[in-house]
């Protein structure tokens, strides 16, 4: 079993401090009735989640939803320019951190080289068939920079444990019909799914996407597997990297926060 890191959830609720951070991308217009969150920065997480208060299981999911659906959106060429700032290396400004692999890379490496970090969907396109859609084929939630080798062996697969080494990602395997990321990432791989089958519910003409337990979902809104993404969660904590990540979202681009950073312990009471 390569999974270790057994810390306890509340390790990693304590606030990240954030850094200065510079707008370079512009977030696009409105998309729901919501008037934009000019004062996001100064909203409490508490003040954030007050309508979830109290609640449960499909309750909460539906608070949630209604809570983070009210967002702005960035184009799919403004992406570029969000990652090199959401994912920026904390120990060198000049660099990104790819997600399954782990290495640090200069942000001005992005593109389609061998060697170059793409726009990785960890809830791959395919599944519900939204393409790069301005919606969920743009939320920065989901979209993470990467090798384009790894990205290319990850592909459209599900989250599974086993298979064989990925080179250029430590830590990765996979097999013909799923990925397992790395340890350090098994969380946020899981925060990021459920996020985006919280905030896609079938309404602004995107599909509902699901979580469900298997592989192979192929062209479905559909995700697996949950039982293990619940571990994941669990045995991976939200840590500093992952919580500035979603406040410069909150901060600067999207103005929605993925609820399960905040409180992770709602995936179990949702699932």
């Amino acid at each position: 079993m390569r999974i270790s890191r057994t810390a306890p959830w509340a390790a990693g609720l304590a606030a990240a401090a954030l850094f200065l951070i510079p707008a370079t991308a512009t977030a696009g217009p409105q998309r729901t009735a919501a008037a934009p969150r000019a004062a996001a920065a100064a909203t409490s997480v508490d003040d954030y989640y007050a309508p979830a208060a109290g609640k449960t299981g499909a309750a909460l999911k539906t608070a949630l939803h209604d809570i983070i659906k009210n967002q702005s959106t960035v184009t799919y060429d403004g992406v570029w320019n969000a990652l090199k700032v959401t994912d920026q290396d904390p120990a060198n400004p000049n660099n990104v951190i790819l997600v399954y692999s782990g290495r640090s890379q200069s942000k001005n490496t992005n593109g389609g080289g061998v060697d170059d970090w793409n726009r990785e969907h960890v809830w791959a396109k395919s599944h519900g068939d939204f393409g790069t859609a301005t919606g969920p084929g743009t939320d920065l939630h989901h979209l993470r920079p990467e090798d384009v080798t790894v990205n290319s062996t990850r592909g459209n697969k599900d989250f599974d444990m086993g298979g064989s080494p990925v080179a250029e990602a430590p830590g990765s395997y996979t097999d013909a019909d799923s990925f397992e990321p790395r340890d350090a990432v098994k969380g946020d791989v899981a925060r990021m799914l459920l996020y985006m089958a919280v905030r896609y519910e079938g309404g602004d003409g995107f599909p509902d996407l699901e979580m469900n337990d298997k592989v192979n979902n192929g062209t479905a809104p559909l995700f697996g597997r949950i039982s293990l993404l619940k571990q994941w969660n669990q045995m991976d904590p939200p840590d500093a990297f992952e919580k500035r990540r979603n406040q410069v979202i909150f901060d600067t681009y999207q103005h929605n926060r993925n609820p399960f950073i905040d409180h992770p312990e709602w995936v179990n009471s949702i699932w």
